[in-house]
């Protein structure tokens, strides 16, 4: 069980505000400040820096929000482990994105699945960031991702590497020949949400032409990979996806890769977890298993 002063540091690390952490906690500011001060005693080091009345951790406090996060999320599985083991019955909790979940993982998941009948499986759909936030928060065990994220806070292992093209319906028509990344503004582009790993990598790709997703004529944004795809066989515009979640329509001919010259992008999907989890050696062995 995590001391009550972590409890208070990892409040304020949430909330970035002494006040607004007391608050949460139902502690006086002073009663916070006191147990920030105890553990900056304790190890030596300050663990918030104070500018322009903005916090912001140090070095040594983004250590310690680490270590303790892992701390607290272990200590729910552990206690998950504990009931589990009253009716001997075990249970894995972990996220895959849209992408993943629906066009990469399907065949390795069942193998799995029957190689384990006594386990009870959660498995939580949600775009990269959404994912991200459940394994900080330790409602998942380990998620397989497909966007970016601070490599310095998981255990990472590549699940595989896809290739990220340009799509358009087989009978799409351009209005002039396209050759680049340019030469596509003109069309509407349909793209995943925010915080979509699908979408950042297109965004990321872009920027380095020094070019936006707002560079595109029209935008229809949608939060479901099945939408995109289907939107894009009624020829409602172009999208940039991964292969994999379209295979099957470039092969029979309703889909098409649109050829770039200057668009030859692979991207990994990620299987992480919490770094220096105490569950690391059975999360590896998950990740041998599936891969």
């Amino acid at each position: 069980m995590l001391d009550f002063r972590a409890e208070t540091f990892l409040a304020v690390c949430k909330y970035m505000n002494f006040t607004h952490a007391a608050d949460a906690l139902n502690l006086t500011q002073p009663a916070v400040s006191q147990h920030i001060k105890y553990l900056e005693n304790r190890y030596h080091a300050p663990l918030f820096l104070r500018e322009n009345k903005k916090l912001t951790l140090t070095p040594a406090g983004e250590i310690l929000r680490s270590a303790l996060e892992t701390m607290r999320n272990d200590e729910t599985t552990i206690e998950e482990r504990m009931k589990e083991s009253l009716s001997a019955k075990k249970v894995l909790t972990f996220g895959v994105t849209m992408t993943i979940g629906e066009y990469a993982i399907v065949p390795a998941l069942s193998r799995f699945v029957k190689l384990h009948p006594d386990t009870d499986f959660h498995i939580r759909y949600g775009n990269t960031q959404t994912l991200l936030s459940a394994l900080h928060e330790g409602t998942i065990d380990f998620a397989i991702v497909e966007g970016y994220f601070q490599k310095e806070m998981y255990e990472t292992r590549v699940y595989r590497t896809e290739e990220y093209i340009a799509v358009a319906s087989g009978n799409h028509h351009f209005t002039k020949s396209v050759h680049t990344l340019s030469d596509l503004t003109s069309e509407r582009l349909l793209v995943r949400e925010p915080g979509s790993g699908t979408r950042a990598v297109l965004a990321k790709t872009l920027a380095l032409k020094n070019m936006s997703i707002r560079d595109f004529a029209h935008i229809i944004e949608v939060e479901n990979i099945h939408t995109i795809v289907s939107l894009l066989r009624h020829d409602c515009g172009i999208a940039f996806l991964y292969k994999a979640a379209v295979e099957d329509e470039i092969r029979s001919g309703v889909l098409r890769q649109i050829p770039l010259s200057d668009f030859m992008v692979k991207h990994d999907f990620t299987f992480l977890w919490n770094k220096n989890s105490i569950f690391s050696k059975e999360y590896e062995e998950i990740f041998e298993e599936l891969k």
